[in-house]
């Protein structure tokens, strides 16, 4: 190797066992490995030991964790140099595993590589990039053996220890390759370049394969790629090379669950007919589309035959042992993953750290920056670096996420490398950000709210009700689990407040599945706190939340019911009204429609009462719609028609933002009515107008798509069959996106009847 290179493994091990104070003979003698042997590693005659002696030197040497790492790295680095030094089968591909899996469009790009055309001079390279795991080198020696007839003049591989302390020198690799391509050691150049220049001419004249892989740097391939001709030169890496130029990329992912479980059931062989289907299948979801996670799976049930499949998945599924559990001899999934977390640099090891502690699957530079205790620009970097290590993926819009092995793995060394009160301090810091930010988020939506007279400095600026939706939408498993950790240690204020930040902005998205709970937590902490008061509107909220269709109206009922006696108890007028008005709303959905009225009559006077005009509309637009269910479509629609006159009316009392939202539901509402009574231009000019202020405030839900049905229906029987097709198309995409496969099924079936 090249004369720059650090102390090798005997040098190291000399240094312990002198800090040590034993002879060669005492060593031996503690550690089972013979004198002979010690002699010939610490002289360098043995420069890569098998890992059982390594393990048994660093046992008598009682080497803290960093030296034994060092001295197992320099033992593996070692043993592959060695390899690659001597004489005969040099840079020979290795053999494929029988039991290789999946990846069919990837051998197609890679046959596809080996016929591809180039500009005159630029020699054809693919590089295989993905993070550690996914079977990079696996997949290229797979198919560099499938298209080895289409290389007559050889295919080479060469390991280049990107990952290690010691990567190979482009000068160290041309050495080794010449020499594989037949160049006597006399014959090869010394000065780099001239080198370089013998190696493309030799590529030039012959049809090669060369494997480089575990690549660290485009410094160390730009020198091993051909500069033309027949040959071609494919690299695997854990970064991403973003410096190469002209080179095919294929990003190697996870592999899909059935293929995970073929894998799976492949690598166990006859042993797989002992376990159930499901619990290969289980086992595989569990690995996350790894192959060497499926493969330590697979060799520790077969290592074990006693052991049953289903206990196995078991302790997979408990996130605080899973990762411990991926280990089998030598494989050790962390060990991949700390190849990659030993190549960053201390402050973005420090930031991968922190970001275990996000509550949800992905984050963005933001977060990151509140995580890292970093400026964002900082954060930007961090995130690149560790995106360019495979250790987190990147999506759309700024997005980041963890595998989910990856996760336990940066919380695993956040364990071990931070202080207990180190990551107190840190998760009390992403956790009440979250918060804070979704409470200011929700409160745009919130009369006598909207955007903050005083934003706090600490959090991300958000411009408009449209950035504070898209804000709480893409975040929701971050705030929300933060959420939840605020009321599991006792902030129950935090998660009142919060709670209640979201209640005009869950009209917007009636359909999330977060709302129950979101509402029960908030309940649970105005009853923890003694707010009754504060506890019946969050049980009214979560009435409502099950009024949304399908709706059940039995825990419409229940809440509602709660929610009216703690009102009750607590003297809250508006909340003792909302409590009749959900009341109502589960009366509705029971058919029960001459009792509905009644009780959102009470509410209204109620409302009246105390000046809630706001809430008056509505409960008279929900005596409207029970009137509409009962086929009573003329009285129904000249109460909705009263309303829009309310709506319309500036002096009406009603809080601006609450009239933009509520006029064209009305409208909706109207065109229905008139599409029943058979005034069909009329119900088409209403619906339309209606669908589109929704579309502007971007509130679709189960309304929007019902009245898309009805005007589809309505343009049909209007003779005007593209139209019809059209909105048939979009009430299918409205019910689809809330939840409503039936509806959307229904409604595609309508547009192709249609077109």
């Amino acid at each position: 190797m090249g004369e720059t290179d650090g102390p090798g493994f005997g040098e190291v091990l000399r240094g312990h066992r002198r800090a040590a104070r034993l002879t060669l003979e005492r060593l031996a003698e503690v550690s089972g490995v013979s004198a002979r042997t010690l002699s010939d590693m610490e002289r360098g005659r043995s420069k890569g030991p098998q890992a059982r002696s390594v393990t048994a030197l660093a046992d008598a040497l009682k080497l803290d964790d960093g030296a034994r790492q060092r001295l197992t790295e320099l033992a593996r680095d070692g043993r592959l140099r060695d390899h690659w030094t001597r004489r005969g089968g040099l840079c020979e591909l290795p053999r494929s595993v029988e039991d290789f899996t999946g990846r069919g469009e990837e051998l197609i790009w890679l046959s596809e590589l080996v016929y591809a055309e180039s500009s005159p001079g630029v020699g054809v390279v693919g590089l295989i990039t993905g993070s550690a795991g996914l079977g990079k080198t696996t997949f290229a020696v797979r198919a560099a053996h499938s298209v080895r007839p289409s290389f007559p003049d050889g295919v080479l591989f060469l390991d280049l220890f990107g990952m290690s302390q010691q990567p190979l020198t482009a000068d160290d690799a041309l050495r080794l390759l010449l020499r594989a391509l037949g160049v006597a050691d006399q014959h090869i150049p010394g000065d780099p370049h001239e080198r370089a220049s013998l190696y493309r001419s030799l590529l030039r004249d012959k049809r090669v394969l060369i494997v480089l892989d575990n690549a660290a740097s485009e410094e160390q391939v730009r020198p091993l790629l051909p500069g033309g001709g027949a040959s071609r030169a494919l690299i695997t890496t854990r970064r991403l090379l973003a410096g190469l130029e002209g080179v095919r990329r294929l990003t190697l992912g996870p592999l899909p669950l059935p293929e995970s479980t073929e894998l799976l059931t492949g690598i166990l062989g006859e042993r797989s007919a002992r376990d159930e289907e499901s619990t290969l299948a289980r086992l595989a979801e569990l690995c996350g589309g790894l192959p060497l996670a499926l493969r330590i799976i697979g060799n520790r049930l077969l290592s074990r035959p006693d052991w049953d499949a289903a206990h196995l998945a078991a302790r997979l599924a408990d996130e605080e042992r899973r990762l411990h559990q991926f280990k089998a001899g030598d494989l050790k999934i962390a060990n991949a993953f700390g190849m990659s977390y030993e190549q960053l640099a201390d402050s973005t090891r420090r930031v991968f750290r922190s970001l275990a502690v996000v509550p949800g699957r992905d984050l963005d530079a933001a977060l990151t920056a509140v995580a890292g205790g970093m400026p964002i620009a900082d954060a930007w970097d961090a995130l690149d670096e560790l995106v360019d290590l495979g250790l987190l993926q990147d999506g759309a819009a700024g997005r980041y996420r963890f595998h989910d092995l990856v996760r336990l793995f940066a919380r695993d060394r956040l364990q071990e490398e931070e202080t207990a009160a180190g990551q107190r301090a840190l998760t009390e810091r992403v956790m009440s950000w979250l918060l804070r930010m979704a409470t200011m988020s929700g409160r745009w939506f919130e009369p006598g709210y909207g955007r903050p007279d005083r934003p706090d400095p600490d959090l991300a600026v958000l411009s408009s009700a449209e950035e504070a939706d898209g804000w709480l939408r893409v975040n929701v498993d971050n705030w929300l689990g933060a959420i939840r950790g605020a009321a599991g240690n006792g902030r129950h204020a935090l998660v009142l407040e919060c709670a209640e930040s979201m209640h005009w902005f869950s009209d917007r998205w009636a359909h999330s599945p977060h709302w129950k709970e979101v509402f029960a937590l908030g309940a649970a902490a105005a009853g923890v706190l003694g707010e009754p008061a504060q506890q019946a509107t969050q049980l009214n909220y979560l009435a409502w939340v099950h009024s949304v269709p399908p709706g059940d109206p039995e825990a419409v009922l229940r809440y509602a019911a709660e929610a009216l006696e703690l009102a009750t108890r607590a003297d809250a007028t508006a909340q003792i009204a909302w409590s009749h008005e959900y009341t109502a709303e589960a009366l509705l959905l029971l058919g029960r429609h001459e009792e509905a009225i009644e009780s959102s009559s009470r509410a209204a006077q109620m409302f009246l009462t105390i000046g809630d005009m706001d809430s008056y509309v509505q409960s008279n637009a929900a005596i409207a719609k029970c009137l509409f269910e009962e086929g009573r479509y003329a009285e129904a629609l000249e109460r909705y028609l009263g309303l829009l006159a309310v709506l319309d009316e500036p002096s009406s009392g009603m809080t601006p933002s609450v009239v933009v939202h509520s006029r064209p539901l009305a409208l909706l509402r109207i065109g229905s009515c008139l599409g029943q009574l058979g005034r069909r231009t009329e119900a088409i000019t209403a619906l339309r107008e209606g669908i589109g202020l929704v579309d502007e405030l971007r509130a679709s839900d189960y309304r929007q798509a019902d009245a898309l049905e009805t005007l589809a229906s309505l343009l049909a029987e209007e003779g005007l069959p593209d139209d019809s097709c059209r909105a048939y198309v979009r009430a299918a995409q409205v019910f689809e996106s809330i939840g409503d496969s039936a509806a959307s099924s229904r409604c595609r079936t309508l547009a192709a009847a249609a077109a």
